[in-house]
C-alpha cells in the first residue's frame, strides 16, 4: 500500500493549490488538469 506522501501530485491552474493522485483518476492521470468540478466550471467562466 502507498503513502499518501508518495502519491503523484499536480497544480491546479485555477485555485493554484496542490492536488494529489486519486483511485479514480487512475487511468486518465495525465489528463487531469483541475483538482475540483467547482474549479473546472470556474476555468471554463474564465475563457
Amino acid at each position: 500500500m502507498r503513502k499518501k506522501a508518495d502519491l503523484p501530485e499536480k497544480m491546479c491552474p485555477v485555485c493554484d493549490r496542490p492536488f494529489a493522485w486519486r483511485k479514480k483518476w487512475e487511468k486518465v492521470w495525465d489528463e487531469v488538469k483541475y483538482c475540483s468540478d467547482r474549479c473546472r466550471r470556474e476555468a471554463k467562466k474564465r475563457a
